[in-house]
């Protein structure tokens, strides 16, 4: 396996690594870095891959300069290689919403964390990024995503999650295939909040999504979001 490395926005980095292993087609794993003054990690990855996954971020930046680490939820590949990261980067703050760090993070993280209030913007020097809490959106009562402000990048986790190999960027349908994988593996449970809150990320409308597992999105991201709001109601 190997980590590529490719700028989706402008200092805005996608982390991927393909495992063929997984399933018939293989599986995508995505983290992303915001190079900024204060740079940040969405995603920490398991902690097998973290060797991988910190020498491609050294690629971009020295790891002593990261400042910020958090996730969505907790869960392997979201939250496995927390104070593997937080041993190379010395000077990082693991942070994550009110939830989180109630029920996992403070006990998990081997440095205490910062706790972020839904809609709060960390002024990164260059980017800013918004907390917001997303409950049960993907999944787990922890979850938040973040969005980036200067650029329109929405880091999403795994909603729009496909299988197989796939191309760093896509301007194509990433709906079809995120209802496909829904269907095979039911992973987000359509809860009354589902709907709601993937309008509410629509109304950002954000110019990139940064997937998890798949390809970075360009395009209508709003459309996008609706669209899987929609599949989610009629779901219920």
């Amino acid at each position: 396996m190997k980590t590529s490395v490719t700028e989706i926005a402008d200092k805005i980095y996608r982390l991927s690594t393909f495992v063929p292993q997984i399933g018939p087609t293989g599986f995508t794993f995505n983290q992303f870095l915001i190079d900024a003054d204060q740079p940040l990690l969405f995603h920490y990855g398991h902690r097998a891959m973290f060797p991988l996954i910190s020498k491609a971020v050294a690629s971009v930046i020295p790891l002593e300069k990261l400042r910020w680490t958090t996730c969505s939820h907790v869960e392997g590949d979201e939250s496995g290689a927390l104070n593997e990261w937080l041993a190379a980067a010395p000077n990082a703050t693991p942070a994550h919403g009110q939830t989180g760090v109630n029920i996992w993070l403070t006990d998990m993280a081997n440095r205490g964390p910062r706790t972020l209030k839904n809609d709060e913007v960390i002024d990164l020097g260059g980017k800013k990024v918004r907390w917001l809490d997303t409950p049960h959106v993907p999944h787990n009562w922890d979850a938040g995503l973040i969005y980036e402000e200067t650029t329109g990048t929405l880091f999403s986790s795994d909603l729009f999650t496909q299988t197989g190999a796939c191309e760093a960027t896509t301007a194509g349908d990433i709906v079809d295939a995120a209802i496909a994988t829904e269907k095979a593996i039911p992973f987000m449970p359509a809860t009354p909040q589902a709907g709601p809150t993937l309008r509410r990320l629509a109304a950002l409308k954000p110019k990139v999504i940064a997937l998890m597992h798949g390809p970075s999105f360009f395009g209508d991201g709003a459309a996008a979001l609706d669209a899987l709001a929609t599949y989610y109601e009629q779901r219920r």
